[in-house]
């Protein structure tokens, strides 16, 4: 890792944060990836959603590597580093994969050559004596001779010649050898080898019987070595043919180990991740910095190009600007933190600059405020750069200084430099309160608490609380007291201006907060009454098309009745029935609407499109099939607008009461109009379900019933029609 970035990270407070997350790494590595982010962010999400087992550690193999090319000999241990690499992708080769990661994984060809050195290992990274019968045979030999060789000792234990000798009865293993422990003279009772001496002047022994079972035990151990020896002759010469394909597939365990210690990190600390966008502002809700414990959840919005943080002593405005920056940084790197996920957004920036520490350095001659400026002065070459500057004023005078960094920041800000900055001069502040590129934030206190309440109000400027500080940890009263009349009663008229304008806001933001919340409640409330009205108005047409159709049945059973006798009288009161029925189901109010051609209209529990007016009538079309029905009875419905035909007319329309009878009368009428009165009383009878109606049109010279016998003959829904008997002066019309 860089010094900048070693350096960022301490600045940030985020060292305990980045050590709790390389322990989820299989090896140690830098946290920054190379490569697209928006590519290692679909990875990353993607791997959210399965369970996998987690990579095997493995050492750095980066020196190995280059031993490799030089076809170097390997140590059985490496060779095993490259085989726990070469069977984790084997295995997620043989995984179910979501399609984003399955795709890169399938790319990753391993050479059978390479992946057949994993079956000779063992899982404790041992040659598998199970590949090789001499092998087997020596291990075998080796297990019977420490066998033999503890026998040994236990039978020289309960040698009665060596008993008074014993210092305890057990084996002590001294200098890779298992020993007796024993008492001066005791090479008058056995022949042994001293391998040792405690401070109280007692030996470790090997007896002689015993020497001889160890040089066998280590002359079986050559044996096993040597055959070692062999396979790390053959692994490391196949190994190094693979070299090149072996350095890419360990850049790819160090790309898996990223996501998956990612991934981990995140699920057990309930972390999100924010992808990265192209804008450059900071958007954070609910952001908790992962070095404070119970942290008062910050929700902050950086849209312009320089934010002036304001406010009391020691009220959270470093945290809040460090806490701007780390959620940048874990950004950038795709590392997951406490955050709304939903309501969050960060920007991409090249470049993340803290200056936050005192520079000052007597080794180097500088001052405070000089380090300040070395500072600034790197900042000239910056571009796509995001900055923090804690206490900008800090080591100089306060007022040359404001009007300095008024013209740095302006300047900077044109670089593309976003900056975070706090402060305690309210002149400064007031110099870059107009600005249009200046967002103020001030950091807010508890008066009747006199605590700072670590929240910030955005839009205000802050005032310091330095008496309250004071005050609070110790400074005794009449010092405050006496500090406040030297510094004046206009300044502290000031603070308590700034005081009641950030309390008004407050106020403010918390009624518009209240109004809000209110207004949302009626809409959701209307839009429940609006679709309640809709659904009670269909339950209604339904029941009244059912009732009309029960009435329709009823009335044609009537009119079979009527038509048997020939009754007149039977016809008038089935006529005054329907009457009774018209006004019964009309509605009492009916509000004036505007139609125009063209229009989706609804006739009763039809739906159609308006095609003519005339007058109080309409011409609809419904079901492939024209109406003429009265305007009274239609409603506008709501449509796409670029369904709707070219306009042609714009005719205003009272909608008024329509009728419904099984006669029509058309005597008097002039041809024309009785032909359209006929049309529109034959349409309304098909509406109303009717099955007969009868026309009275006169005999006298018969004009008037020619004109009607044409019109039915022509009409698609009339089965058929006839004369009256008795009486020509009436047509009877079978629907």
């Amino acid at each position: 890792m860089s010094e900048h970035k070693t350096s960022l990270i301490k600045k940030l407070d985020l060292d305990g944060y980045i050590e709790k997350f390389s322990n989820y790494l299989a090896r140690p590595k830098s946290v920054a990836m190379q490569g697209d982010v928006n590519q290692h962010y679909r990875y990353i999400e993607a791997l959210s959603n399965i369970e996998l087992k987690p990579l095997p550690e493995v050492h750095p193999l980066k020196n190995q590597l280059a031993r490799l090319q030089k076809q170097a000999l390997m140590p059985l241990e490496d060779i095993f580093a490259f085989v726990k690499i070469i069977d984790y992708f084997s295995y997620l080769k043989a995984s179910s994969l979501p399609l984003v990661l399955s795709s890169w994984i399938e790319s990753i060809d391993i050479p059978d050559e390479v992946a057949s050195i994993g079956e000779f290992f063992t899982d404790k990274g041992e040659i598998n004596s199970q590949k090789d019968e001499a092998l087997k045979r020596i291990e075998q030999n080796i297990i019977q001779n420490k066998r033999d060789i503890k026998e040994a000792l236990q039978k020289a234990m309960r040698s009665s010649n060596l008993n008074d000798f014993l210092v305890d009865t057990q084996v002590h293993f001294i200098h890779d050898e298992d020993t007796l422990l024993v008492r001066g003279g005791f090479m008058q009772v056995i022949k042994a080898t001293v391998v040792g001496r405690t401070s109280a002047g007692h030996f470790y022994i090997l007896p002689d019987s015993v020497s001889n079972l160890k040089a066998k035990q280590s002359s079986l151990r050559n044996e096993k070595e040597l055959i070692i020896y062999r396979y790390c002759v053959t692994f490391s010469a196949i190994l190094s043919k693979w070299e090149r394909f072996l350095n890419y597939l360990n850049n790819q365990y160090d790309r898996f180990d990223h996501y998956y210690a990612r991934v981990a990190f995140a699920k057990a600390n309930d972390y999100e991740f924010i992808l990265p966008n192209k804008s450059h502002k900071v958007i954070l809700r609910d952001f908790a910095h992962p070095a404070i414990s119970n942290p008062v959840p910050i929700s902050v919005s950086i849209e312009k190009k320089i934010m002036l943080v304001t406010g009391v002593n020691a009220g959270g405005k470093t945290m809040l600007l460090k806490s701007i920056l780390s959620s940048v940084y874990m950004s950038k790197y795709l590392l997951p933190f406490k955050c709304d996920k939903e309501k969050s957004s960060i920007g991409h920036f090249g470049r993340i600059e803290a200056i936050i520490d005192d520079p000052q350095s007597v080794s180097n001659d500088i001052s405070t405020f000089a380090g300040r400026m070395v500072e600034f002065s790197k900042l000239f070459e910056q571009k796509n750069a995001i900055v923090g500057v804690d206490e900008i004023e800090l080591g100089t005078d306060s007022d040359e200084a404001a009007s300095l960094f008024r013209v740095m920041l302006d300047t900077l800000s044109q670089r593309n430099i976003t900056f975070i900055v706090t402060t305690h001069h309210k002149r400064l502040a007031a110099l870059m309160a107009a600005h249009e590129e200046v967002e103020l934030m001030a950091a807010l206190y508890d008066e009747q608490r006199r605590l700072p309440t670590y929240k910030f109000l955005q839009g205000s400027i802050g005032k310091s609380y330095a008496f309250e500080t004071a005050q609070r940890y110790g400074v005794p009263v009449a010092i405050v007291e006496k500090a406040k009349i030297v510094h004046g009663e206009d300044h502290e008229r000031l603070g308590e201006l700034i005081e009641r304008s950030t309390a008004l806001e407050l106020e403010m933001r918390a009624k518009s907060e209240a109004l809000d919340s209110a207004k949302a409640k009626i809409e959701k409330k209307q839009l429940y009454l609006e679709r309640l009205e809709e659904e009670l108005r269909e339950k209604y047409e339904q029941k009244l098309t059912k009732l009309e159709i029960g009435y329709g049945t009823a009335t044609s059973h009537a009119r079979e009745a009527v038509s048997a006798t020939e009754s007149r009288e039977g016809r008038r009161l089935l006529n005054t029935a329907h009457k009774i029925k018209t006004k019964t189901t009309e509605p009492k109010e009916i509000s004036q609407v505007i139609l125009e051609i063209g229009d989706k209209v609804k006739y009763r529990s039809h739906k159609g499109e308006l095609l003519a007016v005339s007058g109080d009538d309409a011409t609809i079309m419904v079901d492939g099939m024209k109406m003429r029905v009265a305007l009274s009875q239609l409603k506008k419905t709501v449509v796409n607008q670029i369904q709707k035909k070219p306009k042609l007319q714009k005719p205003k329309v009272t909608i008024e009461k329509g009728e419904a009878s099984i006669s029509i009368k058309l005597i008097g009428m002039y041809g024309d109009e009785a032909i359209d009165e006929l049309d529109r009383f034959i349409s309304n009878a098909l509406v109303h379900n009717f099955n007969e109606v009868e026309v009275i049109h006169g005999s006298g010279a018969g004009i008037l019933a020619k004109l009607v016998g044409e019109y039915l003959s022509t009409h698609p829904k009339i089965s058929k029609f006839y004369r009256m008997k008795g009486n020509l002066g009436i047509t009877i019309v079978e629907l």
